[in-house]
């Protein structure tokens, strides 16, 4: 069985798996068309519970996925975490984060990938973590940059669309990531 994982509390937010307990919320959000303004579209109700039940699996066979963030006091904030994806067919850990549109602006979604680059730290270095980003989305590109991470590739695995792959080293404590 593969040992579970979560990001340390932040000091705004924690972290916690999703369940279907969340589909309101979740819904809600990637409902939402300027929180999924780039993606092919926003997710229905049913593709929002699919998306929870991908990260459940994602849970049991990875150990990690997207987490329901939360403020201390359990209000929902949105999402972030550790997914494997890939570029170019290329396999790669990527963090990933959605904010609810209330909380956009406020840089939780830099805080709560700043926790899950130091579980990565924790848990999985050497290697390379990634952010894949619609060439548009400046906010995203602008968090990755806050982690660290610089344009190192396009991925022109999609025939609609070529993302902007950012990424770095993540060593171990005392070492230094690039």
């Amino acid at each position: 069985m593969t040992r579970r994982l979560l990001p340390e509390p932040t000091p705004r937010l924690r972290f916690r798996e999703m369940t279907v307990s969340d589909l309101d919320e979740m819904a809600a959000m990637l409902g939402d068309p300027d929180v999924m303004a780039f993606y092919p579209a926003p997710k229905t109700r049913g593709e929002s519970l699919d998306w929870i039940e991908r990260m459940r699996e994602r849970y049991a066979r990875d150990g990690h996925g997207l987490w329901v963030i939360e403020t201390h006091d359990g209000e929902f904030v949105g999402d972030c975490g550790i997914t494997w994806q890939s570029y170019n067919g290329t396999p790669v850990r990527e963090v990933g984060y959605h904010v609810v549109r209330g909380y956009q602006g406020r840089g939780l979604a830099t805080e709560a990938a700043l926790a899950c680059v130091d579980l990565v730290r924790r848990e999985f270095t050497p290697t390379l973590l990634t952010a894949i980003i619609h060439p548009d989305n400046i906010a995203s590109r602008r968090v990755a940059e806050h982690l660290g991470m610089t344009h190192i590739d396009d991925d022109y695995a999609h025939p609609w669309i070529v993302r902007t792959v950012m990424g770095m080293t993540v060593e171990t404590a005392g070492q230094r990531s690039r």
